[in-house]
């Protein structure tokens, strides 16, 4: 069983009955939560600080329009019943 994100210190993954294909499938599902190689990939090369600002807005205002969107199709659904 692998730890929960909310738990701070390193993602460990349980094999069971020798398994392994399995844990790896399940540790790759758990670095690909926590944004682990995305992060890695980031920092694999320098980033100028104008370069990260603008990146930083750009992931906001994703995230923005993200929540919107959420905030409209359950607006409709309630409409809806």
């Amino acid at each position: 069983m692998a730890k929960r994100s909310d738990e701070l210190g390193p993602i460990e993954v349980e094999v069971r009955d020798n398994n392994v294909n399995r844990a790896i499938n399940k540790l790759k599902r758990e670095i690909g939560r926590e944004g682990i190689s995305r992060e890695l990939k980031r920092r694999r090369f320098y980033e100028k600080p104008s370069v990260a600002k603008r990146r930083k807005q750009r992931e906001a205002e994703r995230r923005r329009r993200k929540e919107e969107r959420r905030r409209k199709k359950r607006k409709r659904r309630r409409r809806n019943r």
